[in-house]
């Protein structure tokens, strides 16, 4: 598949909220766990011309694309690790690195992998795999849709699409897949439009949120945003601060509860969520949904007493 060019690849969110709420100092050290473009790390190098930057991807290709790029550019105050970012703690440790300053994340899905990776997308017909990272996933959508019992299906898309007809659409799938196994995203967004009527009607595509469900599945996207969490806090040195994007209500759910749960370290600095301006909107659709969330870890001797 033909990699698009670099214009096209993620266009990156709240770019001037990030900077604000991260506040790169000189000679600190930050970690983009979510690289995608290196919009945001390059505002972070840009902003402060001697902190550093450790960026994290599990997709390949945005290392590849710009890696080269951003090394001849900032040189050693940059490096990008292939990985997890729910591996966060074990990335650092191989590099040496036992404490950073600030943390950041953008849990959005790049407007590459879904425009250019197989199965992301209803509006191209192509192989339904999902994954991210095929190195990191062994499990392809196809396979969850043919292989798994009708309430487990139901209960998937209710979940992590919050589709209300979850049970309507499993049972369908459940019939189709006796007679044809479910190959390509165009099967399966024609079956579910078989079953809404009226859709053409809405903003929507029906098939939005089962799509949806079966990339988070398929990609353990809330299980890997609760490791990410987990090991924040350990890693942050003393007033460092951490800032998390998410897209949608089950993302930002996880790090509002988790600021809550860690209130007696944490200094909330964004009481409701950062949301991008009319004007960012308007030049980037994407932003819409984004909601920014930040905290700054207190100092040892503040949540210890």
């Amino acid at each position: 598949m033909a990699i698009t060019n670099k214009a096209t690849y993620h266009k990156s969110v709240l770019v001037n909220e990030v900077i604000e709420y991260l506040n790169p100092q000189p000679n600190k050290t930050y970690v983009d766990a979510t690289f995608g473009g290196g919009g945001h790390t390059k505002a972070i190098l840009e902003k402060e011309k001697s902190c550093n930057v450790i960026a994290i991807d599990w997709d390949p290709i945005a290392i590849e694309k710009h890696e080269s790029e951003f090394n001849q550019k900032y040189g050693d105050r940059f490096k990008l690790l292939w990985g997890n970012f729910s591996l966060l703690y074990k990335l650092l440790k191989k590099e040496n690195i036992k404490h950073v300053d600030g943390i950041l994340a953008d849990f959005g899905t790049s407007q590459f992998q879904i425009h250019q990776k197989a199965g992301f997308s209803f509006r191209s017909d192509t192989k339904l795999d999902m994954r991210m990272s095929s190195a990191h996933s062994r499990i392809q959508a196809s396979h969850v849709l043919n292989r798994t019992p009708e309430k487990e299906l139901a209960d998937i898309f209710f979940k992590y699409g919050e589709e209300r007809n979850s049970r309507k659409i499993a049972k369908a799938i459940v019939e189709t897949r006796k007679k044809t196994p479910f190959k390509t995203t165009r099967q399966l967004a024609e079956l579910i439009e078989t079953i809404s009527p009226g859709w053409q009607s809405k903003k929507t595509h029906p098939s939005t949120k089962v799509f949806q469900a079966l990339r988070i599945f398929v990609n353990k996207e809330l299980e890997n945003i609760n490791a990410l969490m987990s090991s924040c806090l350990p890693l942050l040195n003393p007033k460092g601060r951490m800032v998390f994007i998410s897209f949608h209500s089950l993302e930002d759910r996880i790090v509002k509860m988790y600021f809550k749960e860690n209130k007696d370290k944490l200094q909330i600095l964004t009481p409701q969520p950062i949301t991008a301006t009319q004007e960012e909107m308007d030049l980037n659709p994407s932003s819409r949904s984004a909601k920014l969330r930040a905290a700054e870890k207190m100092s040892q001797e503040t949540f210890n007493v």
